[in-house]
């Protein structure tokens, strides 16, 4: 397997975790912004970023990052970002 599809992988886990989350839970979790933590997954260390793009009346957009660390791959990491519509 490829690292970029080792860090899809991570990502895939990583983004079904933050996905479940209703949206007050975001919020609170990404009061400052962003969280960056580490993973591990297969004996390997990611690192792992969930970003506040957006906080609407309507709906919050979040972005989550995957890399491994290393240059310059990791100039580039895998993300993929997703919307949570808020409820009335």
């Amino acid at each position: 397997m490829t690292r970029r599809n080792t860090w899809n992988l991570v990502l895939a886990l990583e983004l079904e975790q933050w996905e479940a989350k209703p949206w007050p839970q975001l919020l609170h979790d990404l009061v400052d912004g962003n969280i960056a933590y580490e993973v591990t997954h297969d004996s390997k260390t990611y690192q792992v970023e969930a970003d506040l793009v957006e906080d609407t009346p309507d709906f919050v957009h979040v972005c989550v990052a995957v890399d491994d660390g290393s240059l310059p791959e990791s100039i580039s990491p895998a993300f993929k970002s997703f919307v949570r519509k808020k409820s009335n």
